[in-house]
């Protein structure tokens, strides 16, 4: 296979990945321009396979794995004549250099995944403060923004842009721990400020018992009542920053903004029952706001 065919599988195989785990990003990205959306589904695709590891795996091997992937990686961005081993990484590496994407954003969010691994030195199981969290976040998540904005392209002030841009990323990171609250808690995590839980009366003992027995208490309503408050603030600080990117980018960012904050509404009308069931959007859904975003770009 010739380097110009593997480029090609590799972008091929990341956008699959997007399309198969990440169903609503997905639907957002459709919006994108073919060469936008290429690095969108490379950096999708190169997160998706460091979160497999972490997630799905087990064993002391995977700090080995994340270690591989991070020598793969760094060889690849400082060496153009680097082969990959991992399709993912070559995408990547490739859109990195296509954008001009900071490669310290890579390091962070490796550094992030590591925090996830019992055999880490940075381990961290379950997070007490919003601070703390954000620490953690700022690799998950805020680099994700930062990374999509070159892809995506800005008209206006580019301090501004960037403000937004890691405010979405951080947006849709915490509405991913509000939804997959039962799941991380039996991988042993709790994303869930522990400090703010505290307040309302809820401990990890309430939420393993919730998380059996399927129960709702008041309690745990008014405390995932507050962090969804405080995930919605983060939207708002994110949405004017749509209008500072270039005009054929938008709709698609609008389009998961608008998706991704329903998923919100949809834990509220389940009844908050994110320990024993997932929010998720039906296709007609998910297709409507697509719609809406077309629609708001037509008036714009």
């Amino acid at each position: 296979m010739t380097d110009s065919s593997r480029l090609e599988t590799a972008y091929a195989h990341c956008e699959q990945l997007t399309a198969t785990h990440g169903r609503t990003y997905y639907r957002g990205t459709q919006l994108l321009s073919p060469a936008r959306r290429g690095g969108v589904y490379a950096l999708y695709g190169f997160a998706r396979m460091v979160d497999d590891i972490v997630d799905t795996t087990t064993g002391p091997g995977r700090l080995g794995q994340l270690d591989d992937i991070e020598a793969d990686l760094h060889a690849a961005l400082e060496n153009p004549d680097h082969r990959p081993r991992h399709l993912e990484v070559l995408a990547v590496a490739d859109t990195a250099a296509t954008f001009e994407i900071p490669h310290e954003y890579f390091d962070a969010f490796l550094r992030s995944m590591r925090m996830d691994l019992p055999d880490s030195d940075l381990h961290v199981a379950t997070y007490r403060s919003i601070a703390q969290l954000r620490d953690y976040m700022y690799g998950s998540a805020s680099v994700i923004g930062l990374q999509m904005l070159p892809i995506l392209g800005t008209v206006g002030d580019v301090a501004d842009a960037t403000t937004a841009a890691r405010a979405l990323g951080d947006a849709f990171q915490l509405t991913n721990f509000i939804r997959d609250a039962g799941e991380d808690l039996d991988r042993g995590r709790i994303y869930l400020p522990t400090d703010e839980l505290a307040t309302f009366g809820v401990d990890e003992a309430m939420l393993r018992r919730c998380r059996r027995n399927g129960q709702v208490p008041a309690q745990l309503r008014r405390a995932l009542a507050h962090l969804i408050a405080i995930t919605r603030a983060e939207y708002r600080l994110a949405e004017p920053g749509i209008a500072l990117l270039t005009p054929a980018s938008r709709p698609g960012i609008r389009a998961a903004l608008t998706m991704y904050r329903a998923i919100l509404d949809q834990v509220e009308q389940d009844g908050y029952r994110v320990l024993t069931q997932r929010a998720h959007l039906s296709t007609p859904a998910r297709m409507g706001h697509v719609a809406a975003a077309l629609v708001r770009r037509g008036r714009l």
